[in-house]
């Protein structure tokens, strides 16, 4: 049977009462917000919805809403704001778990300045010598023309250090403006691949998604995840219990032969779902209303 196919979240409103929602390839393209994000925000407001916005972006919340804005997407129009950032920069400050309680004070941050606000008050020192770090934290690569080989010998030599790595975006890649951009989800597969040690952030992690489901406040059973990634937001959905909307116009569009906003072969999809191992409950061409 195939997977239920919605024209858009109006089919599914008397389902949920709030909607924990991807940003990256459902709202926006890294670069410029969708045609209909912002009438579709609108509209789930109208209705009375809650939302959070779930992003395994590596920098704090503050830093996701200028974004917004400057895409045309202010911030009355959303409820919840909670990155993979926020995650990484409160389990350094609180460092309750194994992994974390036994990181160091000096960190070698192996990404872009605009990441540095997951350093905000957590009181470590960074360095820009990787041999004089206690670890590493890793939010992806500086420009969006770069790949992981471009970070070998970081990788290399802190594999040899046995130097601990904080991964702060789990996602292995997106798509910004049609580009297929790298993320530290991929450099840090690679550095586990070197025998090194590492501890993920956000998304599919269902710590996050509890995390959501309290902040919104609602019984799970009344909420949504909507998003575009298998390997993230649907697997972290499943894992966490909850329904979820599979966004096919995103990440896997050009596997799907489809464009962000046209809607995907319903059987198509679902071959694509059960290939990755992750079934949504239903399937929707973008963020539409």
């Amino acid at each position: 049977m195939s997977l239920r196919a919605l024209n858009g979240l109006s089919d599914v409103a008397g389902d949920y009462d709030g909607f924990i929602l991807d940003l990256w390839g459902l709202v926006h393209d890294g670069a410029n917000a969708y045609p209909q994000s912002a009438a579709t925000f609108q509209s789930l407001k109208a209705a009375g919805k809650k939302t959070l916005l779930l992003s395994n972006a590596p920098r704090r919340g503050y830093a996701l809403i200028e974004a917004m804005a400057r895409m045309g997407l202010p911030r009355d129009l959303y409820g919840e704001v909670l990155s993979s950032g926020e995650a990484t920069r409160e389990a350094l400050i609180k460092r309750e778990e194994p992994f974390f309680k036994a990181l160091g004070k000096t960190v070698y941050h192996l990404g872009p300045e605009r990441d540095r606000s997951v350093f905000d008050d957590t009181g470590l020192a960074i360095v820009k010598d990787i041999g004089a770090a206690d670890f590493i934290v890793n939010t992806g690569p500086d420009g969006l023309d770069e790949v992981v080989d471009d970070y070998a010998e970081d990788l290399a030599e802190g594999a040899a250090k046995s130097l601990p790595m904080v991964c702060a975006n789990p996602d292995m890649m997106v798509i910004r403006s049609g580009q297929v951009v790298v993320c530290a989800g991929a450099i840090a597969k690679r550095y586990e691949a070197l025998g090194g040690r590492v501890a993920y952030r956000g998304k599919p992690d269902p710590a996050v998604y509890h995390l959501a489901v309290a902040r919104l406040g609602l019984p799970a059973s009344r909420i949504a995840v909507v998003g575009d990634a298998l390997e993230t937001d649907i697997k972290g959905a499943n894992a966490s219990g909850l329904a979820s909307v599979w966004c096919t116009g995103g990440i896997h569009a050009e596997a799907l032969g489809v464009r962000y906003g046209e809607a995907a072969d319903p059987a198509k999809a679902e071959a694509l779902a059960r290939k990755e191992g992750q079934m949504p409950t239903a399937i929707i061409p973008g963020f539409i209303w």
